[in-house]
């Protein structure tokens, strides 16, 4: 019996490495930069002309399908979340061998298993919209599901704290480039510059968005209002702030900086 585990181990590391899958985290990777582009233009046009329009990677689906051949591309973008998904996945079961310290193995395969979860959620949500479902309001069912658990206040609320502890993190990882560990970043020197500069930039104000939605999560949990919770809600909170609007402003160039990164990332990451 233990050699058919084994041997079905291998055939499932084989799978996650193949260059199928290998190809198509790339242009996923790509994809994500494209949806975070998406979500800064709805960001500044809620900033700038009080649009109502989600904000958020729902949002962002929204409107490529509204576009010509959408769907297509939308299912095309679900295969390419769910290669990243499996490539993320195959890290965290067995990646970072070459890491000597086992505390930081543990902790960059636990990064991966919840970039994994990230991108197989994008998967079912985009999935969802070219279904035609829709997909939104996914972070505030999900508040609201835990809200109705014993304790559920004390969960979400640790939820919360655990989001505001990952958009400091994405931050201090943006003002210390430590992003680009997992990179083999271009010798062209004028390319590399402008990876780091918007690498540094991106996850800042990403950070920032991440923050805020965990600040957010938190009051869902004290007021018991799911409906609170989520980036859309966070965006939408931030730009009604004294100056809300330049602040929002700052937060979509902060994404849209990511955005470009992602770019870089998927032909620069080692995948």
């Amino acid at each position: 019996m233990t050699g058919e585990v084994r041997a079905a181990e291998r055939s499932a590391r084989r799978a996650a490495r193949s260059t199928p899958v290998r190809v198509g985290a790339r242009i996923g990777i790509a994809a994500y930069g494209l949806t975070h582009l998406l979500v800064a233009w709805l960001a500044l046009q809620v900033a700038f002309t009080g649009s109502r329009e989600r904000a958020d990677q729902t949002g962002a689906f929204q409107a490529i399908i509204q576009q010509p051949f959408g769907r297509l591309l939308l299912w095309a973008l679900v295969v390419a979340f769910a290669a990243v998904a499996l490539w993320r996945l195959e890290e965290a079961i067995w990646g970072f061998s070459y890491e000597e310290g086992r505390t930081t193995k543990l902790r960059l395969r636990a990064t991966s298993a919840g970039k994994a979860v990230i991108f197989a959620v994008l998967a079912v949500l985009a999935a969802r919209t070219a279904a035609g479902g829709g997909g939104g309001g996914g972070q505030q069912q999900a508040t609201a599901g835990l809200l109705g658990l014993p304790a559920g206040q004390f969960v979400v609320g640790a939820v919360g704290i655990g989001i505001v502890a990952t958009g400091v993190g994405t931050v201090v990882s943006g003002v210390r480039t430590s992003f680009r560990r997992g990179m083999s970043l271009p010798s062209d020197r004028r390319a590399r510059q402008v990876a780091l500069r918007s690498g540094q930039i991106g996850f800042v104000g990403k950070g920032v968005a991440i923050g805020i939605v965990g600040v957010l999560v938190v009051i869902a949990a004290i007021r018991f209002e799911p409906q609170e919770a989520g980036l859309d809600a966070a965006l939408h909170a931030l730009a009604a702030q004294p100056f809300g609007q330049y602040l929002l402003g700052a937060v979509a160039l902060g994404l849209l900086a990511y955005g470009v990164f992602c770019f870089f990332d998927a032909r620069y990451h080692r995948v």
